[in-house]
């Protein structure tokens, strides 16, 4: 059984952390740097750092502040906003991040993903999802949330993966922020089409979401606003998966056996 990643997700918006409910009524919180090196220290897997004013705004990621997160951190970056074509990731990766998540380029260029696995290795692209719920089955949304697109999320995640995504992130804008849970109905509906990584995000808000997503298909689970807010850490979630049977990464036991 591979192990299971706990993946915390950084929304940045002109230079600072903001988390609020189904991509609304933002809350500000830390710098992304300092968030995550807190994080990494309290056992994070993997950061992901979304520039989400950046599509929206028509503008590339700020690169500034990837390269002050990337430098504070040693664990796996992942950037996502802004990003429009090859050369965007090219200068992402140069910032310091290991794989650039892509959302609204991808649907509307698809060839990007495989254009981008062929330079830089499937390993290094990410396509991220965000999907709502729509008459019993899931719509892509894309511009940080506030454009339906005409794609089945499913149906265009078994097409990103065939295009050389390395990875899906797949979230809820229903179950974002809500702390209800994630969408596993989702997350189980895409596992069964496709055979790279998924990472669950939507809906985080005690321990057992963690695990139900983990038994529903995904292979690592995105959290934010539990962790932000102080209902849990980091270390609390892993120690509940721990309990529960999933092999999770313990970064103490490994420095005591280094």
């Amino acid at each position: 059984m591979l192990t299971r990643r706990v993946i915390v997700c950084l929304d940045v918006d002109g230079g600072h952390v903001r988390k609020g409910t189904r991509f609304q009524n933002l809350r500000t919180h830390g710098t992304p740097a300092d968030m995550a090196a807190a994080y990494e220290l309290d056992g994070a897997d993997e950061i992901v750092f979304l520039d989400i004013s950046a599509t929206p705004g028509g503008r590339g990621t700020r690169l500034d502040d990837v390269r002050r997160t990337a430098a504070a951190i040693s664990i796996p970056l992942t950037v996502g906003g802004g990003i429009r074509a090859v050369h965007d990731i090219a200068a992402t990766l140069r910032a310091g991040a290991d794989k650039v998540a892509v959302n609204t380029a991808a649907v509307e260029q698809p060839l990007l993903i495989s254009q981008a696995a062929a330079r830089f290795g499937s390993q290094c692209v990410v396509v991220s999802i965000d999907a709502r719920r729509t008459a019993g089955s899931w719509v892509v949304v894309t511009h940080g949330g506030r454009r339906d697109s005409t794609l089945d999320a499913v149906a265009w995640a078994e097409r990103a993966a065939a295009l050389g995504a390395g990875e899906l992130l797949v979230t809820s804008i229903d179950r974002d922020g809500t702390q209800l849970g994630y969408d596993t109905e989702l997350t189980r509906a895409i596992a069964e089409r496709v055979a790279v990584p998924i990472v669950a995000s939507g809906g985080a808000g005690e321990p057992f979401h963690l695990a139900h997503a983990l038994t529903h298909g995904a292979d690592a689970v995105l959290v934010a606003g539990i962790l932000h807010r102080g209902t849990e850490t980091v270390g609390s979630l892993k120690s509940y998966l721990a309990a529960a049977g999933f092999p999770i990464r313990d970064p103490v036991q490994e420095q005591q056996h280094a």
